[in-house]
């Protein structure tokens, strides 16, 4: 199991970022699944413009299940402010020597208190666990606040790596 605790030290972390913990957990517990949903509902809320139903998330997460986030080929995470489940992500391999970040998300309400930070750096982390040497990713033109995520924690934008059906930016990063 990998951890990363961000800390709660206001000199460590800054007085509102708070106390982020990132384990791997299987997409299937309890807080991993309502959070995949949280993820879904946003994604696909903000592609549609207009809320997503219920039934269209259950049918979104049919259509591109998570399994591949499952050693030995992939990982995913939850992160927790002071305890409370409120983020997530995975990772998976593309090939022996690159791993793609995918899922990831913050609930809105613990934005800006750096969890996106913790998520990246377990992420990260087990990306390396695993012999990548690189991490890629793509993302929506919509999805603005994890676009500047990406480029905030080193991630460069590159030609399109891959031909997914809502992809608009493709970024990497070189793990040292």
């Amino acid at each position: 199991m990998n951890i990363v605790n961000t800390g709660s030290s206001p000199a460590a972390t800054g007085p509102a970022t708070g106390n982020w913990t990132v384990v791997t957990e299987h997409f299937a517990t309890a807080d991993a699944t309502t959070l995949r949903r949280a993820y879904y509902a946003e994604v696909a809320g903000r592609y549609w413009k207009r809320p997503a139903t219920e039934a269209e998330i259950d049918q979104g997460l049919r259509d591109d299940p998570d399994d591949g986030l499952v050693p030995p080929t992939g990982r995913f995470v939850v992160g927790r402010r002071d305890g409370r489940p409120l983020a997530c992500g995975g990772i998976r391999l593309l090939d022996a020597v690159t791993a793609e970040l995918t899922r990831v998300y913050v609930d809105p309400r613990a934005r800006g208190t750096g969890g996106g930070a913790a998520l990246l750096a377990a992420l990260e982390d087990e990306a390396r666990a695993f012999g990548a040497e690189r991490v890629r990713l793509d993302t929506r033109s919509d999805l603005v606040e994890a676009r500047a995520l990406y480029t905030r924690h080193g991630y460069a934008e590159i030609p399109a790596y891959n031909a997914g059906r809502y992809a608009e930016h493709w970024f990497e990063k070189p793990l040292a």
